[in-house]
């Protein structure tokens, strides 16, 4: 594939645009596109991965921040008119419900910029509900978070919320020599699939998200210190919970109990 010439990857879009014709075949045939299917691309850029998408499905659409691709995408895909559906946006505050306008549920791909990509998973959480599944290329550094377990040094917030909702599959690493430019780090595709019926579900999500970041807020300190303002280690030590240990070594069934403890106690104190 020949990409349009004439667009400077941009900085402060983090874009480094994918090149390498083998990667794409392996990333098209992770994702394994069907007709019919809904699918949305996050940040075509050039459109390395939109063509084969295009091709797979016949539609897509894709949210793009960049303006000055927006043409560059119109032309290069003009063929299939209104099956190509361009949204100019940041998908960052992009209302992702907007496209579920059938009952198909949606399949998210992305090259994400890299200073974007934990927010913006954080985002695509919240809309789990509509989502099939997403593949995406992040540095390889995310992709060891999402995936990690209790003990390892990568295993924290990203990982234990991306697992409370969604089957992690790291797939493969991609080197730097498939981008133009180059990235300085080594990056990897990984698959999200959300569960249909969560595995262990929380009493109420949001003290699950409000009790976990407060666990990891300083890495350094125990439960004791770090959940102090939220939960008191006599109802932490109820659960057969040591207070004393750091959080990377808690599983994600015990947050979901720790979760449950703080909703707990914030009812009775509302009593």
């Amino acid at each position: 594939m020949k990409h349009p010439v004439g667009h400077r990857a941009r900085k402060r879009f983090g874009q480094n645009f994918l090149q390498d014709e083998h990667v794409i075949r392996r990333i098209i045939r992770s994702i394994h596109p069907q007709p019919g299917q809904h699918l949305v691309e996050i940040g075509p850029g050039l459109g390395a991965l939109t063509e084969e998408l295009l091709e797979a499905c016949g539609e897509l659409d894709v949210v793009e921040l960049d303006r000055d691709l927006i043409p560059v995408l119109r032309t290069q895909f003009f063929r299939y008119e209104e099956r190509f559906r361009i949204h100019q946006a940041d998908a960052l505050k992009f209302d992702f419900t907007q496209l579920a306008e059938d009952s198909r549920p949606l399949r998210i791909v992305g090259n994400l910029p890299y200073n974007i990509s934990t927010p913006l998973i954080f985002h695509l959480l919240s809309h789990s509900g509509l989502i099939e599944d997403m593949h995406f290329m992040l540095q390889k550094e995310v992709v060891d978070r999402l995936a990690a377990q209790p003990g390892e040094s990568a295993y924290g917030r990203l990982g234990i919320m991306a697992q409370y909702r969604c089957r992690v599959e790291p797939l493969f690493v991609v080197s730097p020599h498939a981008f133009h430019p180059q990235p300085k780090v080594d990056s990897a595709i990984v698959r999200l699939v959300p569960y249909a019926d969560l595995p262990l579900k929380a009493r109420n999500e949001a003290d699950l998200e409000q009790l976990v970041r407060a666990a990891f807020s300083m890495r350094r300190k125990t439960l004791r210190n770090n959940l102090k303002p939220l939960l008191p280690a006599a109802e932490i030590e109820a659960l057969n919970i040591d207070p004393g240990i750091r959080p990377e070594r808690l599983s994600l069934e015990s947050f979901v109990a720790l979760a449950d403890a703080f909703s707990r106690h914030k009812e009775s104190d509302t009593r």
